[in-house]
């Protein structure tokens, strides 16, 4: 049903067959139709005493919720002993995003010094600059990135757009900034010397077939540290940068939300969260009453320093 009717990423379908490979585990000799309400809780208990986080156990939850619900609605089972059952709460971290500075900084092709070039680069490096300027300038995820066909009519450079396949097998287009199609071009042009003959993928590695995702990873951190810069950078940074520079231009909740191909509005409002502790970076830095607050702040602390004996 996930993989045929839902369509589900391979990725997710990975995380689903974990999580219900869990629960196997620890049913043992137990029936399935025998698990209740207090078991599934002792269950989450000892995934939690494993170390296990409250996204993991809220993830690994859904997807027990989900089986069961299947069972109840297709095999006959009673109930869904997993439906009142609540994963402990975890603090959501809101996603990092690189500043405009720090974007500039990476992909700027004028730290490149004969890289700037089709004709001076090597091909692996054009093809980075035109795989991370992609990211950065559409918003694309990882498997998004990795999925497209050179072929396949999804990357029209002419009308500055390019068709990706989503989350739920959903078809989106979204823009190509002018300095990413610029790094394509480029890209195209020495694609020949790295792909094997028929290969269909956009971007290939060394092998001449489809790049690996942990090749992209390795290639951007190798990319940072070239420029001085956090070696922890993860390509999904881009996607969240694109989505925090966008909206903080346009202020278009929506627009921004059907380019970053989210099922839920929701999922894109994380970023006016990260928009708003720009503002008040800027609020604290420079209103008055700001830096008056801070002024007393200080002296209070001041004061307190030294009423201790």
């Amino acid at each position: 049903m996930l993989t045929h009717q839902r369509r589900l990423a391979g990725g997710t379908l990975a995380n689903y067959r974990r999580d219900l490979g869990a629960l196997a585990r620890l049913l043992g000799n137990t029936p399935l139709r025998e698990l209740d309400i207090q078991q599934v809780r002792r269950f989450l208990g000892k995934l939690h005493g494993g170390g296990a986080g409250g996204r993991t156990l809220a993830g690994t939850l859904s997807a027990w919720r989900g089986l069961f619900r299947w069972l109840v609605r297709h095999r006959g089972y009673k109930s869904n002993p997993c439906q009142s059952v609540r994963a402990p709460r975890s603090a959501k971290p809101l996603p990092k995003a690189l500043s405009v500075e720090a974007v500039q900084r990476l992909l700027g092709t004028e730290t490149q010094g004969a890289a700037g070039t089709e004709t001076q680069a090597e091909p692996q490096t054009l093809r980075d600059q035109a795989m991370f300027e992609l990211m950065y300038s559409s918003g694309l995820r990882l498997a998004e990135l990795v999925g497209l066909d050179y072929a396949s009519g999804g990357l029209d450079l002419a009308q500055g757009e390019v068709t990706v396949l989503g989350k739920g097998s959903k078809l989106r287009n979204v823009p190509i900034g002018a300095v990413a199609g610029t790094a394509l071009a480029s890209w195209l042009k020495v694609r020949p010397q790295l792909a094997d003959p028929g290969e269909s993928a956009l971007f290939v590695g060394k092998r001449g077939r489809r790049i690996a995702r942990s090749e992209v990873n390795r290639r951007l951190k190798e990319m940072a540290r070239a420029r001085g810069m956090d070696a922890r950078l993860h390509p999904h940074m881009l996607r969240h940068s694109f989505a925090t520079h966008l909206l903080q231009s346009s202020q278009d909740l929506r627009a921004v939300q059907e380019m970053m191909g989210h099922a839920s509005i929701s999922t894109t409002q994380v970023y006016t969260h990260l928009d708003f502790q720009a503002l008040a970076k800027v609020y604290d830095a420079a209103h008055p009453r700001a830096r008056k607050r801070q002024l007393s702040q200080g002296n209070a602390a001041l004061g307190m320093a030294r009423k201790k004996p």
